[in-house]
C-alpha cells in the first residue's frame, strides 16, 4: 500500500477569514496525523484571496508544533522568489526544531501573477538560475567545511530532505540529473504527467541521498456518502478555477447544485482538462479510483488535495479516503 499525504493551501472561504483558515489548517493537520497520512505539505502562493499559505515556512512551523508524527513541508517553496541562503536558514531552523519531520519541496514558478512576481523583486531575475540556486541551497545543507565563507546557521549538516516539484519535463530532467525525489503537479496540470514520469525514471542518476527514482503524484480526491454529494462539494473547486481564469480570483465559494449553469462550454473544457486527475464518490468509488490511478501511473507516493468550502466535509473526506484505502488493502 503506497502512502498517502495531503497538500493544503490553507483555503479561505467566502464569509470567513485567514484566522479561521489557519485554525482549520491545524485541525486538518492534526486529523491527518491521527489518520496515518505520511506528509502534510503547504504551497506558496501570493496575491490570491482564497489561499492563505503565502508565508509557507511560518505555517510549516505552526503545523509541526501542533502535530506529533506527520512530516510537514513545502509543496513547495517557489525558489526564484527567495535567496537560497534564506531558505536554507528557514528550513534549517524548522529541521532543528522538529528533527526528521521537515520536507522541502522546490518549484520554479512564481506562484502568482506577473505584477505580484515583480513586487516580490527576485523572480524575473532568478527564474533562469533555478538549477544553480537549487545546488547552492543544497550546498548549505552539507556539513560545513573549514574556511567556508558563507554557511547556513542553522542548516549546515542537516541535509533537509529536498524534492523538485514540477508540471513539465524541465523539473523531471532536473530531479533526475540531481538524484532527487520528484513531485508532479498532476492535480491541476496533468498534461505532461506520463511523459515527465517516463523521463524522470529513465534519466535518473543515483545520488548520495537517493539510490533509485522516487516519484509522487498529486490527486484531487473528494469522498462523501454518495457520488452526488461529492460532485456537489467539488463544485467549489471548479468555480474557483473558472473565477481565476476569468481574472476574478476570490475566496473559496460555496458549492452549487448546477455547475453547468455556472460555466461556459469552453470554460468547462478547460477546467475538466486541468482537473482530470480527480477521484470523486462514496468510499468504495474513491478506493477504486485511487487504485486505478496507482495501477496506471505507478507512483511511489500519492498526495491528495481538495479545496472544499465546508471544513467538516473536508475533514470527513480525507478520513473516508484513508479508511477506504486501508480497507481495500486489508481486504
Amino acid at each position: 500500500m503506497i502512502p498517502l499525504s495531503i497538500l493544503d493551501l490553507a483555503p479561505v472561504c467566502e464569509g470567513s477569514d485567514t484566522t479561521a483558515a489557519f485554525a482549520n489548517m491545524l485541525e486538518l493537520a492534526q486529523h491527518a496525523d491521527a489518520l496515518g497520512y505520511r506528509r502534510y505539505w503547504l504551497a506558496e502562493h501570493h496575491n490570491m484571496p482564497g489561499i492563505a499559505s503565502a508565508a509557507t515556512a511560518v505555517l510549516i512551523g505552526h503545523v509541526a508544533g501542533g502535530t506529533q508524527r506527520i512530516r510537514v513541508g513545502a509543496g513547495g517553496i517557489m525558489l526564484p522568489n527567495h535567496a537560497p541562503l534564506q531558505v536554507a536558514e528557514q528550513f534549517g531552523t524548522l529541521a532543528s526544531l522538529y528533527p526528521d519531520r521537515i520536507d522541502l519541496g522546490l518549484g520554479r514558478a512564481p506562484g502568482t501573477d506577473q505584477p505580484t512576481a515583480r513586487a516580490l523583486r527576485r523572480y524575473f531575475d532568478s527564474a533562469d538560475q533555478f538549477p544553480q540556486d537549487v545546488r547552492e541551497l543544497l550546498h548549505y545543507f552539507e556539513p560545513v567545511q573549514p574556511g567556508q565563507a558563507v554557511q547556513a546557521v542553522p542548516g549546515g549538516g542537516l541535509r533537509v530532505p529536498t524534492w523538485i516539484l514540477g508540471s513539465s519535463l524541465f523539473g523531471a530532467r532536473m530531479a533526475a540529473s540531481m538524484g532527487l525525489p520528484y513531485a508532479f503537479a498532476s492535480h491541476f496540470a496533468p498534461d505532461s504527467m506520463d511523459e515527465a514520469l517516463a523521463v524522470y525514471r529513465r534519466e535518473f542518476r543515483p545520488s548520495a541521498t537517493l539510490k533509485q527514482p522516487h516519484a509522487m503524484l498529486a490527486l484531487n480526491v473528494v469522498a462523501s456518502d454518495s457520488e452526488a454529494e461529492s460532485r456537489r462539494l467539488f463544485t467549489s473547486q471548479q468555480q474557483s478555477f473558472v473565477n481565476l481564469r476569468r481574472g476574478r480570483p476570490g475566496k473559496i465559494p460555496a458549492p452549487i447544485d448546477d455547475i453547468e449553469a455556472f460555466w461556459e462550454p469552453h470554460e468547462k473544457l478547460g477546467v475538466e482538462r486541468a482537473l482530470a486527475c480527480t477521484v470523486l464518490g462514496d468510499p468504495q468509488q474513491v478506493a477504486d479510483g485511487i487504485a486505478a490511478f496507482v495501477e496506471r501511473h505507478q507512483p511511489d507516493e500519492l498526495m491528495l488535495t481538495a479545496n472544499l468550502y465546508d471544513h467538516r466535509a473536508r475533514l470527513r473526506s480525507f478520513e473516508l479516503a484513508m479508511h477506504a484505502w486501508h480497507a481495500r488493502h486489508a481486504g
